[in-house]
C-alpha cells in the first residue's frame, strides 16, 4: 500500500506556529511516527505553499497511488481548482485538519474540496492524518 501525504500553505510550520492550535510536535516528527507505526505502508509526504504545486502532486499520484490524504489549509476553503483535481483522479481521497475548523472563524467551516473527498477529519491534533491513514486502510481496494 502507498499512500502520499499533501500539506498545503503554512503546514511547514507545524509545531513552530500558533501552538496553542497545532501543538508543538513538528509534521515530520509525527510522519516518523506514522512510518513506524505502519511498516508495510510507504508513505511519500509533500508540502508546498503553492495551490498549482499540489494541484501537480495530486495529478502526479492520483491514478498510482492507494489513496491521498490532503490537508490543503486556507486553500480548502477557497480551492475550486484543487477540488476539480481531487475529482478527476481515481484514489480515495481523505480531508484532514489538525484544528477542529468548526470551532474557527466561520469562513474555516465551508470547504470546497470537501465534496470531492471521501471522508473529511477535523479537530484531532496530528492524529488526524492517523485517522485518514485508518480510513483509507479500511477501505483500500488497490
Amino acid at each position: 500500500m502507498k499512500l502520499i501525504i499533501i500539506n498545503g500553505p503554512n503546514l511547514n510550520l507545524v509545531g513552530k506556529r500558533e501552538t496553542d492550535i497545532y501543538g508543538t510536535t513538528s509534521f515530520e516528527a509525527y510522519f516518523q511516527m506514522l512510518e513506524e507505526r505502519y511498516p508495510d505502508i510507504k508513505f511519500l509526504s509533500f508540502q508546498s505553499n503553492s495551490e498549482g504545486e499540489i494541484i501537480d502532486i495530486l495529478h502526479r499520484y492520483g491514478f498510482s497511488c492507494s489513496g491521498i490524504i490532503i490537508n490543503a489549509g486556507g486553500y480548502s476553503h477557497t480551492s475550486v481548482s484543487i477540488a476539480d483535481a481531487i475529482s478527476a483522479i481515481d484514489v480515495p481521497v481523505v480531508e484532514v485538519h489538525i484544528s477542529n475548523v468548526f470551532k474557527r472563524e466561520t469562513f474555516r467551516h465551508k470547504s470546497l474540496i470537501a465534496t470531492a473527498t471521501v471522508g473529511f477529519i477535523s479537530g484531532f491534533g496530528l492524529d488526524s492524518y492517523r485517522l485518514g491513514v485508518e480510513a483509507l486502510i479500511a477501505n483500500n481496494h488497490r
